[in-house]
């Protein structure tokens, strides 16, 4: 019998670009478009910086494009510090089901291995297609989720990335089940990167993940093996994890008949993605009613009992890193009233300091609703409360904006692009990468559209 190992091998050498449906070509070139994005506003943050001096001083073979510097580092640092800089803001993708996950965390993988091997643009296009199919079909799996028994949901990606790399790198079926086996036995990673007072691991722990599994790719390609039954096996992961239930058809049932991409969600704001339909109700609230900030005298937040007691414990009330506030939701909600808006810029260090934005904190109050947490995670809804003195307005809110209910338009999310784009890149080289990347599939080497994530300025 086949393992899941085998059958995630086979359908990922046996995928060709014209198997894809437009629909799922167009909302992978959508993802990339906004990762690199992501990846540009994120070059000055200092835990980006701290990996690309780490990474510079190490050195090494000159394989692939680091994106925004633009000099050349062996495969898995390109990786790592591109997947990083994906990831940095937490403004990248999002899928949530039983587990949330970032796909496109995975997309410096195919980036990476794809310029080594001289690959075009429409294989880049699959291998991204590729990590989003298994990644999502991943956060479907364990019920209720590993998230909910203290496992963070890079435990998932080290499970997909290896797979991906293995296709760009051409390895065979056996080897691609090797690297599988080495990436997927050797990197779960504990939930406790996003608990509590958060640091830079919070951002690193899935672009970890990305890297090992190129590493692991790149060990299989030259004869180094794994467990061939990292899921299912004696101690493997079902075995291991065990206070999930895990749905085993979900992984391969199916596999290449229809594309699970396009319902994944992009981020209209910067934070954790159970703070945005509470954001987006306090938005609404706020403008739907003309509220002035200085005349609020109590926020009331319901949320999933997870989103209370994650977003909002003790020290989340007192945001003193960039990677504690964007997982505060106090800290959200007040900066979403104060301001109108929730944005990168909210988090930077004098940001975080504002006095007014603090004066809200101690008015914001987060509970946790029984029946919200019956609705979840189909349904992540919000209910925000906010009282003056002139009266109470609530607003319910089921679908943050940038849900695969609710999804970013194109003009939308070429101006999220371009906002995170325009500290590090002229407006030419903006309008060259978006055409770049809507025709990805005409570029023959992706070197050349690696060439253009380059800063101009």
């Amino acid at each position: 019998m086949e393992t899941i190992s085998q059958k995630w091998a086979k359908f990922t050498l046996g995928l060709n670009y014209k198997d894809i449906p437009f629909v799922a070509i167009k909302e992978a070139k959508r993802f990339l478009l906004d990762s690199v994005g992501c990846a540009f506003s994120a070059l000055n943050n200092k835990d980006t910086q701290a990996a690309y001096n780490y990474i510079r001083d190490l050195g090494g073979k000159k394989q692939s494009t680091v994106i925004g510097w633009g000099e050349k580092t062996n495969l898995p640092l390109a990786t790592l510090l591109n997947s990083l800089l994906i990831r940095a803001l937490d403004y990248n993708d999002i899928y949530w089901e039983q587990d949330p996950s970032h796909p496109s965390d995975i997309i410096p993988a195919v980036l990476s291995t794809g310029e080594f091997m001289k690959k075009n643009g429409e294989e880049v296009l699959l291998g991204i297609v590729i990590a989003y199919e298994l990644e999502m079909r991943l956060c479907q799996a364990a019920s209720p989720g590993v998230r909910e028994i203290g496992w963070h949901h890079a435990t998932l990606t080290q499970l997909v990335s290896p797979v991906v790399a293995g296709r760009m790198l051409e390895l065979s079926e056996d080897e691609i089940v090797a690297a599988l086996g080495i990436s997927g036995s050797s990197h779960f990673t504990l939930g406790g990167v996003v608990a509590g007072h958060l640091t830079n691991m919070k951002n690193a722990a899935d672009p970890f993940a990305v890297e090992a599994g190129v590493r692991a790719a790149l060990l299989a390609s030259r004869g180094y093996t794994g467990p061939v039954e990292v899921f299912e096996g004696k101690e493997g992961l079902f075995e291991v994890l065990d206070k999930v239930k895990w749905d085993r058809d979900v992984l391969t049932k199916g596999l290449g008949e229809k594309f699970l991409i396009n319902q994944c969600g992009y981020k209209a704001f910067p934070t954790e993605a159970l703070t945005h339909q509470p954001i987006t109700a306090a938005l609404e609230v706020m403008q739907e009613n003309s509220i002035d900030p200085k005349e609020v005298k109590e926020v009331l937040v319901e949320t999933t009992t997870r989103g209370a007691d994650i977003l909002s414990d003790p020290s989340k009330y007192k945001p003193t890193t960039k990677e504690t506030a964007d997982h505060s939701l106090p800290y959200c909600i007040a900066v979403a009233v104060a301001k109108g808006n929730v944005l990168p810029s909210d988090f930077e260090e004098d940001a975080l300091r504002d006095p007014f934005v603090w004066s809200l904190l101690e008015k914001i109050k987060v509970i946790a609703n029984p029946e919200i947490d019956a609705l979840f995670p189909k349904v992540k809804r919000a209910i925000v409360t906010i009282k003056t003195s002139k009266g109470e307005y609530k607003k319910q809110e089921d679908f943050a904006k940038g849900q695969s209910e609710r999804p970013l338009s194109e003009e939308e999310l070429i101006s999220k692009f371009k906002a995170n784009s325009e500290k590090k890149i002229s407006p030419s080289r903006m309008e060259d990468i978006i055409k770049a990347t809507k025709e990805l599939e005409n570029i023959n080497e992706i070197g050349e559209y690696m060439k253009l994530l380059v800063s101009d300025k």
